[in-house]
């Protein structure tokens, strides 16, 4: 008697964590141009290097919007907390949370009633909140969750019916292409109720020179993240790279506002993952990662054209950087 497909779909074995890595890096290696899925920086050495990397002169973004969150706390959290109800915070990407725990704090001495639910791809970044916000934050309510967005946000949203308030920060919408983010937008409003807020980080188009050394900076720290990613697999997979044999560059394109990121092999080379063997051509290379910069008005029809009502912005001294929040309609 055949077997419907739902069936033989329920049979399948769910994929772990390390065959969905082995599988997206040889399906990446295997595309023309190459390519590498940037989520997989964050092992624990990409989160102690792009930790390096937030602290260094050139690297903007993160002091920007650390001036917005501590200077404009009161103004934010106001307009989460405007209609009075209880909600869950959820953080898409939290990272270390240093941002957040301005509004966290805030939140607390106001006496809100708010949960927070932070969720981050790194198992070790999960852990370390876990361990350190409800020491640091007495009294916090939080559940770290570890995993892909949508698929933790639908567990958030199934373990309870609370207003939502979600935190995208870090200009993490940037990471994506423009039609991406676009995507990634809707979907996002297809997990949220009318009425529900999110709050959005993005990184605006200024001095092209300022964009550039922001990641190529001259500590080599940007190079050291993406390279991070090659010793990765090598650790993980059973990977044999040379990161010496790849050198890093980096490109801004002002009118698009795409900064981007390359490997590229400076040989012809075989790389061996696990099973598999991979052919590099001299002056190669591997798309690593777009760090995508907009104007205020492409903020505005971004929300308008994926299901949200642009409600205010909030900007650092310089107007290099907003966090701009929108309303679910």
């Amino acid at each position: 008697m055949a077997i419907s497909l739902l069936q033989t779909k329920l049979k399948e074995p769910k994929r772990s964590k390390m065959d969905q890595f082995y599988e997206d890096v040889i399906t990446g290696l295997r595309s023309t141009p190459k390519r590498l899925n940037s989520k997989y920086f964050y092992d624990a050495n990409g989160d102690k290097l792009f930790q390096e990397l937030m602290a260094c002169p050139e690297y903007y973004p993160t002091k920007c919007e650390l001036e917005i969150f501590s200077e404009k706390t009161a103004d934010i959290c106001e307009a989460m907390m405007a209609d009075g109800s209880s909600f869950n915070l959820i953080e898409l990407g939290a990272g270390d949370a240093t941002k957040s725990a301005y509004l966290l704090k805030y939140l607390l001495e106001q006496k809100a009633d708010f949960t927070y639910l932070p969720i981050d791809i790194s198992e070790n970044v999960i852990s370390y909140l876990n361990i350190t916000l409800p020491v640091t934050l007495p009294g916090l309510k939080m559940k770290g969750l570890n995993g892909e967005y949508f698929d933790m946000l639908e567990k958030a949203s199934a373990a309870s019916d609370k207003r939502k308030v979600v935190l995208f920060l870090g200009s993490n919408i940037g990471n994506m292409s423009t039609d991406v983010a676009i995507a990634f937008c809707r979907e996002l409003r297809a997990h949220l109720s009318e009425g529900d807020m999110l709050l959005i980080g993005m990184d605006l188009k200024k001095n092209p020179k300022t964009v550039l050394a922001a990641y190529n900076d001259r500590g080599g720290i940007t190079k050291r993240f993406n390279l991070n990613l090659l010793e990765r697999i090598n650790r993980e997979l059973g990977g044999n790279f040379d990161t010496s044999k790849f050198e890093h560059y980096p490109t801004y394109d002002p009118e698009t506002g795409a900064c981007k990121s390359y490997l590229v092999s400076i040989e012809d080379q075989i790389i061996t993952i696990g099973k598999e063997k991979v052919r590099f051509l001299k002056d190669e290379y591997i798309y690593m990662e777009i760090s995508q910069k907009f104007t205020v008005l492409q903020t505005e029809q971004m929300a308008t054209n994926t299901g949200f009502r642009p409600v205010d912005l909030f900007f650092d001294s310089k107007k290099w950087f907003v966090d701009a929040i929108w309303i679910a309609e």
